[in-house]
């Protein structure tokens, strides 16, 4: 079998981990992590987290202050100034640190959830070998140098496609005059060029991690699944899944944030009310909540069918025993009542048709309207200082005792 450090090599992970541990994680690998690793801002576990988020501040929004402050000493600086830009500080001080710190939970998270499936044996032993080839295919994946590469071509080509096809700009910025967004001031070279790609770079590296993640997932799907239908967790043992979506909540959050800081400039600067963006914000939310959730849909077969099974053979086994019940204790001839007491017959009878309807109340989804939830709350978490944009904080609170009263 292969071993865990064949697995991971040059990722970095620890040489101490033991064989047969089915470790895996989406973060620790690929060519900026051994960047960070070389420069210091990470160790092999992604410490240092303090580091990285300073030195991505460092890049994509300090200059920008410095060369906007340089704009107003030389009187380039039009009528909406660099310190009134609310989505450029969402972007760089809150929605980028945040995707930094994003990596920490998935490394922690993720790693326990790929144990699972062999520690609660839900893949049977004969297909631990396709479970460790899916783990090592993943792994090429995220450390493909390929793929970082490209990112960042993608990022230059249809990064700054997008950007030259944006609205025109009607009146002077801190980062570009009237007439065009190529006629950029000194700060808006270094926005273009260095911060708004590197954080879409740092976003989309993030997209293709899920992707490789559910990629992962489609493998394992495909594998025999040891899937018990009378499992209290009403998902055939699969509820950790969903639970493991909630290790995305941080990215969620960010994408959310993203776009409050887009609708708070338009509401405080452009004079729009945040009424008019609700059906634009209500779909985002499900959008992105459908797309962390909706991959995980390729276990639904195997769960229905493991339902099916299950009621079918709980049905039989109730059947048969349910018979044996009334011939015992029902037609045979009357017995003094006191018989009955402390018989295991009549517990043994309940157990089952407790368990009858576990299997019955089986998802065919392994989330619930919890999950969906908690990742909701996730992503509209940044929206929720704009309300009083639209309540006094009175009114918000008259509203929010409504809701929960």
């Amino acid at each position: 079998m292969t071993t865990v450090q064949e697995k991971t090599k040059g990722t970095g992970m620890a040489s101490h981990l033991r064989e047969g541990e089915h470790d895996f994680s989406l973060v620790l690998g690929g060519p900026l992590y051994q960047v960070f690793r070389r420069a210091h801002l990470s160790g092999d576990h992604l410490e240092l987290l303090y580091r990285r988020v300073i030195g991505f501040v460092l890049i994509a929004w300090v200059p920008l202050v410095l060369l906007s402050l340089k704009g107003v000493l030389l009187g380039h600086e039009g009528r909406i100034a660099f310190f009134t830009d609310v989505e450029v500080h969402v972007r760089f001080l809150i929605a980028l640190p945040v995707l930094i710190y994003a990596e920490l939970i998935v490394n922690e998270r993720i790693t326990k959830v790929v144990r699972r499936f062999v520690e609660r044996r839900i893949v049977s032993a004969e297909d631990v070998s396709g479970f460790d080839e899916a783990i090592e295919s993943a792994c090429r994946l995220r450390n493909s140098v390929a793929t970082e590469v490209g990112l960042i071509i993608l990022v230059y080509i249809f990064g700054l496609w997008l950007w030259h096809n944006r609205v025109a700009i009607d009146e002077a910025t801190w980062y570009a005059g009237v007439g065009g967004r190529w006629h950029l001031t000194p700060a808006g070279y270094w926005y273009t060029f260095v911060s708004i790609p590197l954080a879409q770079f740092v976003l989309l590296r993030w997209y293709f991690r899920i992707i490789f993640w559910f990629r992962f997932l489609w493998q394992v799907s495909r594998l025999k699944l040891n899937l018990i239908s009378s499992h209290p967790d009403r998902c055939g043992g699969l509820a950790f899944l969903g639970r493991s979506s909630y290790a995305f909540s941080p990215l969620l959050f960010a994408q959310g944030a993203m776009l409050a800081g887009i609708v708070a400039g338009r509401v405080l600067y452009m004079g729009q009310n945040l009424k008019s963006f609700q059906l634009q914000i209500a779909g985002f939310i499900a959008f992105f909540v459908f797309a962390i959730l909706a991959p995980l849909l390729m276990f639904t077969p195997k769960m229905a069918r493991a339902k099916r099974t299950g009621m079918a053979e709980y049905g039989q086994l109730a059947q048969d025993y349910v018979e044996n019940f009334e011939q015992k204790w029902i037609r045979r001839d009357p017995l003094p009542s006191d018989e009955m007491l402390g018989s295991g017959d009549i517990q043994s009878l309940a157990d089952l048709g407790n368990s009858y309807i576990v299997v019955k109340e089986m998802r065919s989804v392994p989330f619930g309207l919890q999950d969906i939830s908690r990742l909701a709350i996730a992503t509209a978490a940044p929206f929720a200082p704009l309300l009083f944009t639209v309540f006094s904080p009175e009114e918000l609170l008259q509203e929010v005792i409504k809701v929960l009263f």
